[in-house]
């Protein structure tokens, strides 16, 4: 079934939320024309902020590496999955078993001695199977799975690489219990970012290359948005059946001057 067409954008957006991986950069390149582009955003005085499922890495370093890339962003301007994660974890008062990245460990802190939730994120190559049955028995006993992503794949400087929603699935398909996704495509990610900024999900737009998690997410959540052809974007994405988007940029540049150019 064909999805409903998108709203379309008649006016320039009081916000932007911004995908990073795939839109600014991939892997330690910055996206060509972003830089600029991204000046010229601000230059225009368009509040802003920046989301990202990425796991592996701490929001400090995170923006000392999109900083040396040459994008002007802040830290407190970074809305991410390990972030929300830890808000969630801390209104609950639960105590967690972390499958977290070894980057991440010192942001996120200790598992706890007696867990009563599985918190994960992406691993990478550290993730092993006693790790996975640990989680599994755990979540078998009754405890909550929290997942910060649950995404299928992410664009790296050599190609595809596989993410952490395989592993995700697999833990809830084996326990029968289904993680609650804290990052995209979940609509409070979204939701959180433009609360800050006291803007409506109808006044803004979201910039992703992702079809589902970053384009379907935002559109099922309020908020039109916009499909790049760059990171993981692949052929046929912008033709979709499921997901129209309200607009299809050639990048990160080509959507910027095309909302500059709204009244």
């Amino acid at each position: 079934m064909a999805a409903n067409p998108a709203p379309l954008l008649v006016r320039r957006p009081r916000a932007v939320l911004v995908d990073l991986a795939g839109v600014l950069h991939v892997g330690e390149q910055a996206i060509p024309g972003a830089v600029n582009a991204l000046a010229r955003l601000r230059a225009a005085g368009m509040p802003l902020r920046f989301l990202t499922n990425t796991t592996r890495t701490p929001r400090r370093t995170l923006v000392a590496k999109l900083q040396r890339m040459g994008f002007a962003i802040a830290e407190d301007e970074l809305q991410t999955a390990p972030h929300a994660a830890q808000q969630l974890v801390r209104q609950r008062g639960l105590k967690p078993l972390y499958l977290v990245h070894p980057d991440l460990a010192a942001e996120i802190g200790p598992s706890a001695d007696a867990p009563d939730a599985v918190v994960m994120g992406d691993m990478g190559p550290h993730l092993d199977y006693a790790q996975l049955n640990t989680a599994f028995r755990l979540l078998m006993a009754g405890g909550a799975f929290i997942a910060m992503a649950k995404n299928r794949y992410f664009m790296e400087e050599d190609g595809l690489s596989l993410d952490m929603g395989a592993f995700v699935s697999g833990l809830e398909f084996s326990s029968g219990v289904s993680a609650e996704i804290v990052g995209k495509p979940a609509a409070g990610f979204f939701h959180t970012a433009l609360a800050e900024l006291g803007v409506a999900p109808a006044d803004a737009v979201v910039i992703g290359d992702d079809l589902h998690d970053d384009v379907g997410a935002a559109l099922a959540a309020g908020i039109p948005a916009i499909l790049v052809r760059t990171g993981k974007f692949r052929p046929g994405d912008d033709d979709a059946p499921d997901v129209r988007p309200t607009l299809v940029a050639d990048d990160f540049a080509d959507a910027v001057t095309r909302l500059l150019a709204l009244a």
